[in-house]
C-alpha cells in the first residue's frame, strides 16, 4: 500500500496545470496510456507424484498499456471497453523451497470499465473513479528454476483467469485542442484463483513432465495517456471584460470673477469653451446662462452686475459656435448665494455666472 501511495501522489504532483477545467464526456472517445507495472511477489508452484515445492517470487519494475473506447453519457458517466498488456521480469530473492527463478509474464486481455468523472470539484484538473472486470490470459515465458538437484522450467505457456481492476485518475483538458485530455491513473489489477499449466523438472538427467500452478498475482500500474473525445465543443470564451461607459458631458459650469468685475479671465474662458464643447455633444432644448454677486454693494447694484457678467459669458458662448437664439440670460443679483454670508460680505464663491445645458 505505501508503494501504491507514493506512485500516486508523485504522480499528481507532476502534472502541468490549465486554464479550465474539462466538461463532461458525451458521447463516443478513445483513450491509452503507457507507464509502469509493479507485480506483487506472486506464489508459484511445482509439483509432481510425490514432492511439491514452491516459492513467492518477486519481480522487476515492467511495462504496462492500455487502449479503449468508451461512451460518456453527459453526467460523468462513461463506460468503455480496453485491451491491456502488462510485462514483468522475475527476480526470485524470496525465500521458499523453489528458488532462483527467472523468465518473464506477460498479461494481456480485454476489460469493460465503468468510471465516473467528478466534474466541478477543480477549476484544472478532472478527477475519476472506475472499476472493471474482464479475462486476462498470462503468457509464462521462459521460467525457470531450482529445488536442490532439480531443475524446472515452463516454455511459453498461456493459461487465462477471470480479472478485475479498480482505476483512480485525473484528466487534463488540452485548451488548445478542444475534445483532447491529458490523463494520468493509477490502477490495481487481481486475477482470481490458481492458474495451472504444466512444463518440466529434471533431476540427474532424468526429465519428466511436471504440473505448476501461480496464484496471488496483483498488479499496480501508473500510466499516462491522452484521451479523446469525438465531436467535443470548444470551451466557452471567457467573458468580455467589462468596459465602463464614457461618462456624459457635464451639464453645469460655473464661471467666477473678481470683486466688482464683469471681465472674463483666462481660467474662465476654458471653462465657457468646454461647456460650448460638450452642449454640441448632447441634445439640449435650452442653455441658461445666470449672473450672481456677493453681497457687497447695494441690491440694485448687484442685480446690475450680475446681469453684466451673464451677458460676458453669453457672448463668450457666441464666440466659441453657441447659437444665440439658444441662451437666455438672467441676472440674480446677491440672491441664492453658494456660501449664505451676511451683508457687506466679499465672498468669491458668491461672484459667479452658472452656465446649465437643458
Amino acid at each position: 500500500m505505501k508503494l501504491r501511495s507514493a506512485l500516486l501522489a508523485a504522480t499528481v504532483l507532476a502534472l502541468p496545470m490549465a486554464a479550465y477545467a474539462g466538461q463532461p464526456v458525451t458521447g463516443v472517445y478513445v483513450g491509452g496510456g503507457l507507464g509502469i507495472n509493479y507485480m506483487q511477489p506472486e506464489n508459484l508452484t511445482a509439483s509432481g507424484p510425490g514432492f511439491s515445492v514452491s516459492n513467492d517470487v518477486k519481480s522487476h519494475i515492467g511495462l504496462a498499456g492500455v487502449l479503449s473506447l468508451g461512451y460518456g453519457f453527459g453526467n460523468g458517466l462513461r463506460a468503455e471497453v480496453e485491451g491491456d498488456f502488462r510485462n514483468n521480469q522475475f527476480s526470485d530473492s524470496s525465500a521458499g523451497s523453489l528458488g532462483n527463478v527467472g523468465g518473464f509474464e506477460q498479461k494481456f486481455g480485454p476489460m469493460v470499465n465503468v468510471l465516473y468523472d467528478f466534474n466541478g470539484l477543480s477549476s484544472v484538473l478532472t478527477p475519476y473513479v472506475g472499476v472493471g472486470v474482464g479475462y486476462q490470459w498470462t503468457n509464462f515465458q521462459n521460467i525457470h528454476g531450482y529445488s536442490g538437484a532439480t531443475s524446472y522450467s515452463i516454455h511459453n505457456h498461456t493459461p487465462g483467469a477471470f480479472a478485475y481492476q479498480a482505476i483512480l485518475g485525473v484528466a487534463y483538458p488540452i485548451a488548445a485542442a478542444p475534445g483532447l485530455s491529458l490523463t494520468a491513473e493509477y490502477r490495481f489489477m487481481g486475477l482470481a484463483g490458481t492458474r495451472d499449466f504444466s512444463g518440466t523438472s529434471t533431476t540427474a538427467g532424468v526429465t519428466k513432465a511436471t504440473s505448476f500452478s501461480a496464484k496471488d498475482d496483483y498488479n499496480h500500474s501508473v500510466l499516462i495517456g491522452l484521451r479523446y473525445e469525438f465531436g467535443a465543443a470548444p470551451p466557452p470564451p471567457a467573458p468580455a471584460p467589462m468596459v465602463a461607459p464614457a461618462p456624459a458631458p457635464a451639464r453645469s459650469y460655473l464661471v467666477f470673477f473678481d470683486w466688482d468685475k464683469a471681465t472674463l479671465s483666462d481660467r474662465a474662458r476654458s471653462i465657457i469653451h468646454e461647456a460650448a464643447e460638450n452642449s454640441m455633444k448632447v441634445k439640449y432644448t435650452a442653455i441658461e446662462v445666470n449672473g450672481y454677486t456677493d453681497t457687497s454693494g447695494t441690491a440694485k447694484y448687484n442685480m446690475g452686475l450680475s446681469v453684466r457678467r451673464a451677458q460676458a459669458v453669453a457672448a463668450e458662448l457666441v464666440r466659441d459656435g453657441v447659437p444665440k437664439s439658444a441662451i437666455a440670460i438672467q441676472g440674480f443679483g446677491e440672491t441664492h448665494p453658494l456660501v449664505p454670508t451676511g451683508p457687506g460680505v466679499r465672498e468669491p464663491q458668491n461672484r459667479r455666472v452658472e452656465i446649465i445645458i437643458k
